[in-house]
C-alpha cells in the first residue's frame, strides 16, 4: 500500500509541476511525510524535482527565456541564506501566516487588477532582482521558490509555454545544487534511491501529460490558473501553521 501511494503521490505532483510550471513540493513533500520519514521525503522530493525540470528543459528549451532564468537564478542565491536564517530563528507560526497571507493578497490583486506589465522584450534588471532575490527568501525558508517567480513571468506577460519551460531553467540547477547538499550530509542513501526509481514509473507519463496540458491552456486564462494554485498554496500555509 505505501508503494502505491507513494506512485500516486508522485504522478499527482510531478503532472502539477509540469502543467503549471511549480508546485509539486508542495504536495509531494506533505503527502510523503504521511508514509516516509523526513530525511527520505525531502531528498526524494528534490530528486524527482530534478528529473521533471530535465525533461522540461529537453521538450522545450526553445520555449525558454535563458536570460530571464539567470538572472533570477543569481539573484537568488543572495537571498537563500537570508531565508535560512528566518528559518532557524524566525517564528514558524507568524512567518507562514504572514507569507501565507501575502501570496493571497497579491494573487488577488493580480486576478482582478492587471495594470503593471513590463512592456517589450528586454528584461528589467530591477524586477528580475527584486524576484529573484525573494525568490530565494522564499525558497531558502520553506521552499517556497515559485511565488516570486510567477509575478516576473506574468509581469513579462509569458505564454503558458514560456513560462513553464523557463520556470524549469530556474529550478534545474536550483534542485541540483540542494540534491548536492543532501548528498554531502549522506542524505542521499539506498532507500530514497529506491523510492525515487520508483517513482519514475509515474513521474515520467506525468510530465508528458502536463505538457499536453499546458500546450491546450489558453495563453490569457494560464495565470487565472496559476493565481488560483497560489490562493491554495497560501491557505495551506496558514490552515497547516
Amino acid at each position: 500500500m505505501t508503494t502505491i501511494l507513494i506512485l500516486i503521490i508522485s504522478f499527482f505532483a510531478s503532472l502539477v509541476r509540469s502543467t503549471l510550471g511549480f508546485g509539486e513540493s508542495l504536495i509531494a513533500v506533505p503527502l510523503f511525510l504521511l508514509l516516509l520519514p523526513l530525511e527520505v521525503a525531502v531528498p526524494l522530493s528534490v530528486m524527482l524535482s530534478i528529473v521533471i525540470a530535465l525533461v522540461i528543459v529537453i521538450q522545450d528549451h526553445t520555449k525558454i527565456h535563458f536570460q530571464s532564468a539567470k538572472w533570477l537564478v543569481l539573484y537568488a542565491l543572495p537571498g537563500i541564506p537570508l531565508g535560512l536564517l528566518i528559518l532557524i530563528y524566525g517564528n514558524e507560526t507568524f512567518v507562514k501566516i504572514a507569507l501565507g497571507l501575502l501570496i493571497i493578497l497579491y494573487s488577488l490583486y493580480s486576478l482582478f487588477n492587471k495594470k503593471i506589465k513590463i512592456q517589450g522584450q528586454e528584461n528589467n534588471r530591477l524586477w528580475l532582482f527584486i524576484c529573484g532575490f525573494l525568490s530565494g527568501i522564499f525558497g531558502g525558508a520553506y521552499g517556497l521558490n515559485g511565488p516570486p517567480l510567477v509575478v516576473y513571468g506574468n509581469l513579462r506577460n509569458w505564454t503558458a509555454k514560456h513560462f513553464r519551460a523557463t520556470l524549469q531553467a530556474y529550478f534545474l540547477p536550483a534542485s541540483f545544487l540542494g540534491a548536492i547538499g543532501y548528498y554531502a550530509k549522506g542524505l542521499i542513501t539506498t532507500e530514497v534511491n529506491y523510492y525515487f526509481l520508483l517513482s519514475l514509473t509515474t513521474t515520467i507519463p506525468a510530465i508528458f501529460l502536463g505538457r499536453y496540458l499546458n500546450h491546450k491552456l489558453n495563453d490569457k486564462s494560464f495565470f487565472k490558473y496559476v493565481y488560483w494554485s497560489l490562493i491554495g498554496i497560501g491557505l495551506i500555509l496558514i490552515l497547516f501553521h
